[in-house]
């Protein structure tokens, strides 16, 4: 049924093309994140840590209100906003010779200035707008910062100081006044509508990409954004059969937990009838295996190893910081995305390590277990460098250290090979890959690549990106010293980008189901262990979301058109549009408020501190026109990659 096939990938392809874009949502896409009324929303208060360091430097749409907050109310909260992100661009510049001394000169500008012309300035804002800054702190950074000027490669840590000091300040009486404002209410609406429930109605299935240990995986849209995802069904009755419910609810729960670039994110979670939903990251781009043993048999060139390996050290150092383990590194659980980046899937087999006490188990897949695994020994984080070890070895060779592609070995022996046999190296690696190699495939985890130094967990992932292959050049692989900052901000170009028209994935038909699970029955307390599983949104991901499909742009709106303060976001809740065209009666808030004069009014809408009058157009008031919130939405994609 070849035909059946073409029509799945077209349509798959189709939805693709359009995810993100307006042609992608739904016609009644605003209807699915219509703001509530502000007081509804002030419950919420109380279930989030109202902190500068959780609201704006954790969640993605908090940051971009907060300095949509500062751009309008005070000049130099907008200039020490200016200043981070001129920081951070900086930091994460592409270029690390121009570009990156023209920032630094920009930003030796910034700090001479004095704040921003405004009729409205007092005597005191008219001082230059760091001086919370001691002077040292400033001379040293401008001098610093002039010298870098003229570097052929400046520094991407001179700024670092002046930086946190900022991020001190703004921590301080501006996030307070941040929290009295309406900015502040638009935030709890946003807050409101992740935490709406999640159902199958919430999305658009599209095909069958592969198979999962419980249930199918397929590609999904979300109706309201547009934005792609793949949906991992588990399925209810085969969860039970396989008495898999720890096993389940721990991987939705570090999935939940984790938020990095280089790991599959979890957006939603939520149930059906007969399934338990995960909605992840999609990776257009296929497996390592795939790439590895359909296209480029022979393995990679050096240059593309370096950069799969480093985003692959990037995204286990992120879950070693997090304490948790991940066990099953391997080919076809590392995905690329559509442009190229990687990322590390399928987190069934991971687990959290408290207190850094070693952990026992033999669990992994056979070839790529470590010698401590194999000989069902106690073992840390020294597994999954082992892991990596194989990878790097495998990209190289084109086959695994310790057994052919294919070879038909018993477990028996290639258990052996990894205990007691050292791997071969070919003409195929330099200097530089072998001797990573060889430290990451120690037997001894006391002395592997990565377990040497004692410390924090992450301490080594550190170890492993100070070693010569990721940090020299070599003219004859051309490989280049890793630009860690930039990596880690999504910056630095893959070597291999996936066709955009092709899919990575079987034929629909060639995908093997799964048999009906005959004889289970789901009864009170699968349903207690369901509740724990269908949480709705997952935070960040569900903001970065609303960001990137211009969600946020098109609906952070203050004013309508007359210049008037939107209703849910007035005191008195009436929807002017609506009574102008005479297409609601007054509303239950209008009712309330005019019968009495409640005090909450006055103490949770004072907007006397940004000298705002809902009843006056926003020419005389100050307050963010609609294109702020788009130009603020613009340039948080940068800041938060």
């Amino acid at each position: 049924m070849e035909i059946e096939n073409i029509v799945a990938n077209t349509v798959y392809i189709k939805a693709r093309e359009s995810g993100g874009q307006k042609k992608g949502k739904s016609k009644k896409w605003k209807n699915y994140l219509q703001f509530p009324h502000y007081t509804e929303c002030l419950p919420l208060k109380t279930e989030i840590e109202l902190s500068y360091a959780f609201i704006v430097e954790k969640q993605p749409i908090g940051k971009l209100l907060f300095h949509e907050f500062c751009q309008a109310t005070n000049s130099q909260y907008h200039q020490c906003c200016q200043f981070q992100t001129k920081v951070e661009e900086y930091e994460t510049s592409d270029d690390d010779g121009q570009s990156r001394r023209d920032l630094a000169s920009a930003i030796v500008s910034l700090l001479h200035s004095k704040p921003e012309d405004n009729p409205s300035c007092s005597q005191d804002e008219q001082e230059i707008w760091c001086s919370f800054l001691s002077e040292e702190v400033i001379s040293t950074c401008i001098s610093t910062a002039d010298s870098a000027t003229h570097d052929d490669e400046p520094r991407s840590d001179i700024f670092t100081e002046p930086y946190r000091l900022t991020c001190d300040y703004l921590a301080e009486e501006p996030f307070k006044e941040f929290v009295e404002s309406v900015y502040f209410y638009r935030f709890l609406q946003w807050k409101w509508l992740e935490k709406r429930p999640v159902d199958k109605h919430t999305f658009r299935l599209y095909r069958v990409l592969g198979k999962g240990g419980f249930g199918e995986v397929c590609a999904c849209q979300v109706r309201a954004s547009g934005k792609m995802y793949a949906l991992k069904k588990l399925e209810k009755k085969r969860v039970k059969k396989r008495h898999a419910e720890t096993l389940s609810l721990n991987e939705k729960q570090i999935l939940q937990r984790i938020n990095s670039p280089f790991v599959v994110s979890l957006a939603y979670a939520y149930e059906t009838k007969d399934a338990l939903c995960l909605v992840l990251t999609l990776m257009n781009g296929g497996d390592l295996k795939f790439h590895l043993y359909n296209l480029m048999p022979g393995g990679f060139d050096e240059k593309r190893v370096q950069f799969y390996a480093a985003e692959i050290t990037l995204g286990l150092q992120h879950l070693h910081s997090e304490r948790i383990l991940y066990r099953d590194l391997k080919p076809e659980n590392i995905l690329l995305d559509d442009f190229g980046h990687v990322r590390i899937s399928d987190l069934g087999l991971a687990v959290e390590i408290k207190d850094n006490e070693p952990i026992k188990g033999r669990v992994g897949t056979v070839g790529y277990m470590a010698p401590e695994i194999v000989k069902n020994e106690r073992y840390t984080y020294g597994v999954d460098w082992w892991g990596v070890g194989c990878l790097i070895y495998e990209m190289i060779e084109g086959k695994a250290p310790f057994r052919q592609r294919k070879e038909k070995v018993k477990r028996e022996e290639v258990e052996r090979r990894v205990r007691e046999d050292q791997e071969k190296y070919s003409e195929k690696f330099s200097e530089a890959a072998r001797t990573l190699c060889r430290g990451l495939l120690h037997k001894e985890p006391g002395f592997r690549l990565g377990c040497r130094r004692v410390g924090r967990p992450e301490d080594g992932a550190e170890e492993i990106r100070a070693h010569p292959f990721f940090n020299t050049a070599d003219t004859v692989t051309g490989r280049e010293p890793v630009p860690w900052k930039k990596m880690e901000a999504g910056k630095v170009t893959p070597p291999f980008c996936p066709d955009p028209r092709a899919v990575y994935a079987k034929d629909v038909l060639d995908i093997e189901q799964f048999s009906t699970v005959k004889g289970v029955r789901l009864d009170a307390t699968d349903t207690q262990f369901y509740g724990k599983f269908n949480t709705g949104c997952v935070s960040i991901p569900w903001q970065s979301e609303m960001i990137e499909t211009e969600c946020f742009a098109e609906l952070n709106t203050f004013y309508d058109d007359d210049g008037i303060l939107v209703w849910n976001l007035r005191a008195d809740g009436i929807n002017l549009e609506e009574r102008k065209n005479g297409t609601s009666k007054p509303g239950f808030f209008s009712r309330l408020f005019r019968k009495k004069n409640i005090e909450v009014t006055k103490s949770l809408h004072d907007l006397s501190h940004l000298g705002v009058d809902p009843q006056q157009p926003k020419t005389s008031a100050k307050a963010p026109a609609v294109r702020s919130s788009r130009a603020a939405s613009a340039s948080g994609r940068t800041s938060m990659i």
